[in-house]
């Protein structure tokens, strides 16, 4: 009662996630590659994955990052908004559902040290624990670790993004090797980050890695490119 959770999308007092955000929730379009998950006009394999395999088996996000995804993960990454990190989790467990996806165990991409000191969490955390709970799988958030600090992302090229994150990454044999995992981080761009510790983790012994995020950002049409639909339904 003194202090009210507010929505991670609209600001709305009482609840972490309301239900008119729920709705307007933007589903990434149809059809997308089937690697990358980068949509395209076409059915199959974008270019790109023909030329150079990323080294996840396969990359999907939830929904666009546009309102009001894109103000709930702002909340996250900022303010350790732990209940909104629950909510969102729902949304992705439904997608999982739907996509039928099986792994033994969930590891977030992690931050650097000095990024996680200047923070004092991951925002991938508040999102990727709770869904691993929610599907019965483990939770290995220390497996994957950044070998040194990389500059942000944003406003990188594609090849830019490539070559900043180029072997930032190691894991842990031990806790991978053979195991299915799914890598998860917030947002996927050009999918630069997550095809780098992917390869941590295939090098590491890792039967496969499936790579997901809660939101993609649109590369080729923009945002306006799609309009909002029907929310899948929390189970």
């Amino acid at each position: 009662m003194l202090f009210p959770p507010s929505c991670g999308g609209c600001g709305k007092l009482g609840v972490r996630w309301c239900s008119d955000c729920q709705q307007k929730l933007t589903p990434v379009p149809d059809p997308v590659c089937e690697i990358c998950g980068e949509v395209q006009k076409t059915v199959g394999v974008c270019k790109e994955c023909l030329n150079t395999r990323p080294a996840f088996y396969a990359l999907r996000s939830c929904v666009v990052f546009k309102e009001p995804a894109r103000p709930a993960l702002h909340r996250l990454k900022y303010r350790r908004e732990i209940g909104l990190g629950e909510a969102l989790a729902w949304n992705l467990a439904v997608y999982l559902d739907e996509l039928g996806w099986q792994a033994d165990a969930v590891i977030p991409v992690p931050l650097s040290e000095q990024r996680f000191a200047e923070r004092g969490y991951n925002q991938v955390d508040l999102i990727a624990h709770p869904l691993a709970r929610l599907m019965g799988w483990k939770y290995f958030p220390g497996a994957l670790r950044r070998t040194r600090h990389t500059r942000s992302q944003v406003g990188l090229g594609v090849g830019e993004r490539r070559e900043n994150v180029l072997g930032a990454f190691t894991t842990e044999s031990h806790k991978v090797k053979g195991q299915t995992i799914l890598l998860m981080d917030d947002v996927a761009t050009t999918g630069a980050t997550l095809d780098s510790a992917s390869q941590a983790l295939m090098d590491a012994g890792a039967s496969r890695v499936y790579a997901l995020t809660f939101a993609k950002a649109m590369q080729k049409y923009g945002s306006d490119y799609v309009k909002p639909l029907p929310a899948r339904p929390l189970r």
